[in-house]
């Protein structure tokens, strides 16, 4: 995982995936993000332990930039750039690619 982002650069999308199981909030950041344009910055709230290691492979598998951990006190954030041509996962299965 990357290091903790002094300077995280402020998000256009805050996923708040609080309490949520990876698979959940994999599916809930895919439907957040659907539209949004290349480049923007996400912020994602991930409570479950496995998250500081699939939000990272999520982004290698999608094509997106896993930026690293965003300072806070009270909760583990992280954040991710949106890339241009990024894989679209299934909205049911976020770790297949969607058919076209």
């Amino acid at each position: 995982m990357k290091p903790t982002i002094p300077d995280a650069p402020a998000p256009g999308i805050t996923v708040d995936g609080t309490g949520l199981l990876c698979v959940t909030l994999l599916l809930r950041l895919r439907k957040e993000i659907d539209g949004a344009d290349p480049g923007t910055i996400v912020h994602v709230i991930a409570t479950d332990p496995a998250g500081p290691l699939d939000l990272p492979a999520w982004c290698h598998m999608t094509g997106h930039h896993f930026l690293g951990v965003v300072p806070d006190d009270e909760r583990p954030v992280y954040a991710l750039q949106l890339a241009a041509g990024a894989l679209s996962t299934r909205a049911d299965a976020p770790w297949h690619p969607s058919t076209p």
